[in-house]
Order: structure tokens, then C-alpha cells, then sequence
């Protein structure tokens, strides 16, 4: 097994960065039927360039380079979480104006959060923020981007109509998505609802909260706590040089390894721990229900992928035909996710006796079994960080 570097991608600093994105609100100038949160923006983005970056392989038989796919939609997130909830336009205009300006305000405050970065993942932030951002892999993480917003834009329609301007935002969010048409999968979502609905399935995770029945600040829902694991583990991935498949194969089952829930809804662990032959029944009525809710709704040459990284999804796979995938790890990223989600709201002075059992139970669990993913020096920075 490589050898940990000293400064590591994944450490405490990077990832309260991307978790505290979960108190900050979107469309918060709107009337809102649901929390909209950037981390489950972002959570959402990745699965909607996920679909897209399969068309264009599937259809249009481009080679992309996930990793790029990957590696820049968590870029554009820091770069999203430090420029705040500005409006599209103002954001963009503010980009083009102040490019030198912006990218070195961005980098400054990168350093002042997650001081002890690793020297190659900073420059290749740096290196993103002063690219031209042109490739096939960019117009894909853009028009996520734009189809995400397009969802979001929907769950607040109905309750907006009569406000000021509804309609010119209606407009413009179609007219960026129009600029994207060259991509099979943005025409494919004009031309065929299933592929959106594809999409809406994934959204709907983000009306799932974690915890549900605890009082917890902030509240997270399913959706971002997938991409937390997901970025986790991309990270971990990242320290230890991991070949381009493991990179992909981890990264995606992290972000989808909770798509059942969209049909069944969590059952808790303890549950599940003490209520014989549950989980074994769950798990089969959960492949039963992913066969026929969610394969219906994309291309039959995704099916084998998509159980291989929601059936299972935190064994270990060495070799075969999708490739290496370290499911241990995974694991012990869903485990520190959770951790976070537990300790982060008791400093907000929010917990619960059920509350603090989790979290005590989780740091037991990562101390014994995380050390994969490095997990006692994740939770002594933490530890700080949380203090």
C-alpha cells in the first residue's frame, strides 16, 4: 500500500470547506418549498454530469477523462463556495472582469481554510481557476451545472409566478442549457422525459434528510451527504495515486451508493443490526425495486454499471470487468460523513442523546477500521477544527 504524503488532500480542513457549503442557501431571494443547499447543488451537478459524460461515451463514442470530470466539477465547487450564492449572471460578469483578481481572492482564502493542502492538489486548483476551460469534459460540468439549477428553478416556479423578473430567469436558465445542445445528453433530455426523469429520481434524495428525526444543524440530506463521501473518497484517491479506474469506480459508487433510498427511504442502522434477516430483505427488495423504478429511465448499456456501484457498494473489487474499487474505504468515508454531520451540529450547540451515541459510535468504528482513508488524523484535526 503507497505510503501516506505528509500533506494530504483529504484532511479535516478540506473537508469542513466543502461540508459547511450546507449552510449556504439558494434561491434564498425566493419562495422556497424545499431547502435548495450548494452542497446538494453540487451533489446533484455530479450525477447530472455523470449522465451526460455516459451519452456522450454511448452515443457520441467520445473518450472523456473522468478523472478531469471529477477533479474539476470539486474545483469549481471551492470556487462556488468562497464567491457565496451570487446570481448566475453576476457571478459570471464578475469572473470575466475580474478574472487575475477573483482567481487570486479565491486561492487566498483557499490557503487561509485548508492551510496544510497537498502542494500538487493546490496547483492543479490554481491551475484550473486560470485555465480557459474549453474541454468536452468542461461543457459537461457547465451544463450539469445549468440542468441542476433548471431542477432546482422548477421545485420554486409554481410558488413564484407572481414575482418580478420569474419569467426572465425562466429564460435565461433555458437559453444557457440551449447552448449546450452539441452534448447528446442535453438533447436528449429535450427530446425524451425519461432521461429527466432519470435525473428528477437523483433530486429527490435532496428532499431526504439525514437524521431525520433528530434536531441537527445543519441539516444534510441524503444527496449531499453522497457527494461528501464521494469527494472523500476522490481525495484518499488522489494521495495515494490511484490508477484512473479506481478513481472513477470509487468516486461514482460514492456518489450513487445511496440511490435506493429514493424508493425505499433509510431504515437506521440499529434497526436493521436488530431485527433479524431485515437487512437481507431490505437489500433484496431494494435491488428488486432499483430493476424496475430506476433502469426503465436509462439506457440498457448502463444497467451493468449502475448495480455494480448501488448493488454492494462498499465491498472491494480487485480486477473483473469494471475494475478495482476499494469498498472498505468508501465505507469508512460514508462512517467520517456522518461523523461530521453528528459533531459538527453539537458545536452549533444543537444534539441529542441519540445524537451524541452516533457520534460517539462512529469515531469508535473509524478509529478501528478507517485507517484506509487515514481516519485518526482526519478526526484529531477535526477535533480543532470542531472545537
Amino acid at each position: 500500500m503507497p505510503r501516506m504524503p505528509e500533506k494530504r488532500a483529504l484532511n479535516g480542513d478540506i473537508l469542513y470547506l466543502i461540508f459547511d457549503s450546507a449552510n449556504m442557501h439558494r434561491w434564498n431571494d425566493h419562495l422556497r418549498t424545499i431547502e435548495l443547499t450548494e452542497l446538494d447543488k453540487q451533489a446533484h451537478k455530479a450525477a447530472i454530469a455523470w449522465v451526460l459524460g455516459k451519452y456522450e461515451e454511448t452515443e457520441g463514442g467520445a473518450r472523456l477523462d473522468w478523472g478531469r470530470i471529477i477533479e474539476r466539477s470539486l474545483f469549481s465547487f471551492i470556487q462556488r463556495s468562497v464567491m457565496t450564492d451570487l446570481k448566475p449572471q453576476v457571478f459570471h460578469r464578475v469572473i470575466s472582469e475580474k478574472f487575475e483578481e477573483v482567481n487570486r481572492y479565491v486561492m487566498s482564502c483557499f490557503d487561509a481554510d485548508v492551510p496544510d493542502a497537498h502542494p500538487e492538489f493546490r496547483a492543479r486548483l490554481e491551475g484550473y481557476l486560470w485555465s480557459e476551460k474549453g474541454s468536452k469534459e468542461d461543457d459537461i460540468i457547465r451544463a450539469a451545472h445549468y440542468l441542476a439549477t433548471k431542477w432546482e428553478f422548477k421545485t420554486i416556479y409554481d410558488a413564484n409566478r407572481s414575482m418580478y423578473g420569474i419569467e426572465d430567469t425562466k429564460r435565461e436558465i433555458d437559453e444557457q442549457i440551449s447552448q449546450h445542445e452539441d452534448l447528446f445528453g442535453v438533447r436528449r433530455q429535450r427530446e425524451d422525459g425519461s432521461t429527466f426523469d432519470f435525473i428528477d429520481l437523483i433530486g429527490q434524495l435532496r428532499f431526504q434528510q439525514r437524521w431525520a428525526r433528530t434536531p441537527r444543524i445543519p441539516r444534510t440530506s441524503v444527496l449531499g451527504h453522497s457527494l461528501m463521501v464521494a469527494d472523500m473518497i476522490f481525495l484518499n484517491d488522489f494521495d495515494r495515486g490511484a490508477d484512473a479506474r479506481q478513481v472513477y469506480n470509487n468516486y461514482y459508487t460514492a456518489l450513487f451508493h445511496d440511490l435506493p433510498e429514493v424508493l425505499t427511504k433509510d431504515v437506521i442502522s440499529p434497526i436493521k443490526a436488530n431485527v433479524d434477516g431485515l437487512a437481507h430483505l431490505l437489500e433484496s427488495y431494494e435491488r428488486e425495486l432499483v430493476r424496475s423504478k430506476i433502469m426503465p429511465l436509462v439506457p440498457a448499456a448502463w444497467h451493468d454499471e449502475i448495480e455494480f456501484m448501488v448493488y454492494d457498494p462498499f465491498t472491494d473489487a480487485d480486477g473483473g470487468r469494471f475494475g478495482r474499487r476499494t469498498g472498505r474505504d468508501i465505507k469508512s468515508c460514508d462512517l467520517m460523513a456522518a461523523y461530521i454531520e453528528a459533531r459538527a451540529s453539537r458545536r452549533y450547540g444543537i444534539s441529542s442523546k441519540a445524537m451524541q451515541d452516533g457520534e460517539a459510535e462512529l469515531r469508535k468504528r473509524l478509529v478501528a477500521s478507517g485507517s484506509g482513508i487515514g481516519a485518526e488524523g482526519i478526526l484529531e484535526r477535526l477535533d480543532v477544527i470542531l472545537e
